[in-house]
């Protein structure tokens, strides 16, 4: 089985940021992920990215917000979503 695109989503906010959410199922996991996907979702404000979930070989499911990188427990692409739409929304009201 080769990847296959879930979904892909890009828009530009009306203060000129980036939005991008691409989520592709894999074949088998990225080491350490343990589920069949891979993924990268960022908001980028005047170049610099805000808030970012993505599960980077070596490095597993993580996120960054505020300048920090955390660990993310991936349950479901759907979770994946609500998870970033809300880290979004939250850092566009603080701007």
């Amino acid at each position: 089985m080769k990847a296959v695109l879930i979904t892909r989503f890009k828009d530009v906010t009306s203060e000129g940021g980036l939005i991008e959410l691409v989520v592709w199922r894999v074949p088998e996991p990225v080491p350490p992920s343990k589920h069949d996907f891979k993924y990268r979702a960022a908001y980028l404000l005047n170049g610099v990215r805000i808030v970012g979930f993505d599960n980077e070989r070596g490095k597993g499911d993580h996120c960054h917000m505020g300048g920090r990188e955390r660990a993310y427990a991936f349950v479901s692409v759907e979770q994946l979503v609500e998870d970033f739409i809300r880290a979004v929304d939250a850092a566009r009201r603080d701007e």
